[in-house]
């Protein structure tokens, strides 16, 4: 689940007639806070007010219950946002926690209420049910996201003289995701033996995230190339930038290189312009040559990456919704949320996110870690 599921972009880069190219995170920001506000209302409170209805419990008993989760979100993305303290970060976990289980809490009552509409279960009960089917999905869940899976993605590109392998992750979400988090994620990476490995954006979602809880990257004995995301832009973004330089990591910003003489590398950063990647590989020198390789955090742009002879583009940002039911959510933001797309010899590849965004917590999805191995024909 990601603010993807809440704040729609469209496709011609402009969001109620007005134009988002040029909106600085701040305002970004507040539309976000905005519609999130918005979504309180039956994300929140009227679960909270039908339970408690169900269960005839004291309007003081309600009161006690609606207030602290209600505002659990708004005390957490403001008050509690850059606090480092053990007591603050406890709070925010529990935040994430009720946010990830009000949409198993939502889309269980509006189950449990046809049920009680026909009269087949008494309120009572409904509301035992609503309760036990959430805290079961928000358990499994839980477990669901701790360990992401190893997918693995295999074709044949001419370009290439010979085979290579390399490993992608993305929306990380460090700061949401702990040091201990990533250090499992890059054993994992280690373990595949990548020629190289491609970070698409998200990879950190909390301001003052240091060195130390990222020296794991030093690890990884392949380059490690990466693209901006949009949460970085939210954080401390230059300092963010100049640890991973730090830590040898590859940041490409609207750049291309070459990782090897037949592959060609390149980052574009993250914009909510649907036309980012027409304009920055316009301003490139796409090496006709070589097998090209897209980083761009947004799954977008693969008409123009085929326009321009790309032969692969790599994304996440989705999350596939991350907890159901954001997926339908998603979809209607974006044409393509999980899995390969292509036109013509172009493909995309969009990753379902190897971290979690607020809850840790996945449900209908996966964290993902994907392996690309890619032959000469």
């Amino acid at each position: 689940m990601n603010e993807t599921a809440v704040a729609k972009e469209e496709s011609n880069g402009v969001e109620g007639g007005v134009s988002t190219k040029n909106r600085s995170p701040r305002a970004m920001l507040v539309n976000f806070y905005l519609i999130a506000i918005l979504l309180h209302i039956p994300v929140f409170i009227y679960p909270i007010l039908r339970l408690s209805h169900w269960l005839q419990a004291e309007m003081l008993v309600t009161v006690l219950i609606l207030i602290p989760l209600t505002g659990s979100q708004i005390l957490s993305r403001t008050y509690l946002r850059n606090r480092q303290e053990l007591w603050a970060l406890l709070l925010r976990r529990i935040s994430d926690l009720w946010l990830g289980m009000s949409a198993l809490v939502l889309t269980s009552l509006i189950f449990f209420e046809v049920l009680v509409f026909f009269e087949l279960v008494g309120q009572r009960d409904a509301a035992i049910g609503v309760i036990s089917i959430s805290g079961l999905l928000a358990f499994l869940g839980t477990l669901n996201a701790l360990r992401p899976t190893v997918v693995t993605i295999k074709f044949k590109a001419p370009e290439l003289q010979s085979p290579v392998r390399f490993v992608q992750i993305s929306d990380v979400h460090v700061g949401s995701r702990s040091r201990k988090f990533l250090e499992k994620i890059i054993a994992r990476v280690n373990v595949l033996e990548p020629d190289f490995l491609c970070i698409t954006g998200d990879f950190i979602d909390a301001p003052g995230v240091q060195e130390a809880s990222l020296v794991s990257l030093k690890s990884v004995t392949g380059p490690i190339y990466y693209c901006t995301g949009n949460h970085e832009k939210y954080e401390d973004f230059e300092d963010i930038l100049a640890r991973l330089k730090n830590l040898g990591v590859v940041v490409l910003r609207d750049e291309c290189l070459h990782h090897r003489e037949d592959i060609q590398v390149i980052g574009i950063d993250d914009m909510e312009d649907a036309m980012q990647v027409q304009r920055q590989l316009g301003q490139m020198k796409i090496d006709d040559r070589a097998f090209n390789l897209v980083l761009f955090h947004r799954p977008r742009g693969l008409e123009a990456a085929a326009a321009a002879g790309v032969n692969l583009i790599i994304s996440g940002h989705t999350h596939n919704g991350q907890i159901y039911p954001f997926n339908f959510l998603v979809k209607r933001v974006f044409d393509r949320i999980k899995g390969m797309y292509q036109i013509g010899t172009a493909r995309q590849y969009v990753n379902e996110g190897t971290g979690t965004w607020g809850p840790i917590m996945r449900v209908g999805t996966r964290s993902e870690i994907t392996l690309f191995e890619i032959a000469p024909e």
